[in-house]
């Protein structure tokens, strides 16, 4: 497999070998020891499945006091994948990085945890699957604005379909920079 640094720290992006031939093709999607040693060590312990429509917006969610690393998979249809720097000790704090995933490139991204993730689908519908290093607890779950001006994700979809919870829950980059310094 290839290993791509991105500028964000720990945000890996990873090409598997993938062996196609007339009958279609294989993958290792994930093997311990050859993720542990592109820096991936912690234990996965809970994987996610989830379908969504063209032009939905997912994000970007995050975890304070169990946060989550993640493993991301685009297994039909094409998405863009964000990852937003929320650790309070990072030099690149509220800086975001983007990867365009999907069943033809076949690449992952690896989510470090700290990090607010989100994806838009830019295909009729998309399977998107991801292991995580923490299970999710609801209550312990922020929401950072997708459009938050302070961030200025360059997402390549206008007007998305947001969940209620997406919509009205977010919070801009000022309010979790407030608690990040108070940890720095």
């Amino acid at each position: 497999m290839e290993i791509e640094t991105t500028k964000i720290a720990g945000v890996l992006l990873i090409k598997p070998r993938v062996f196609a031939d007339r009958r279609g093709f294989f993958m290792e999607t994930y093997r311990h020891e050859r993720y542990a040693e592109a820096g991936i060590e912690a234990p996965f312990v809970q994987d996610n499945l989830s379908r969504s429509v063209r032009g939905t917006l997912r994000g970007m969610h995050f975890q304070v006091n169990f946060p989550q690393g993640k493993l991301i998979n685009v297994i039909q249809g094409e998405v863009f994948d964000v990852a937003v720097d929320l650790r309070a000790d990072s030099p690149t704090f509220g800086q975001w990085v983007g990867a365009y995933l999907s069943e033809e490139n076949k690449h992952q991204l690896y989510v470090p945890p700290g990090m607010a993730h989100g994806y838009c689908v830019l295909s009729e519908s998309a399977d998107f699957l991801y292991k995580c290093t923490e299970v999710y607890h609801p209550e312990d779950e922020e929401i950072l604005k997708w459009d938050d001006p302070d961030v200025a994700i360059d997402w390549p979809i206008d007007d998305p379909i947001l969940s209620d919870k997406d919509q009205h829950n977010a919070k801009p980059l000022s309010a979790f920079q407030d608690r990040a310094s108070s940890t720095r």
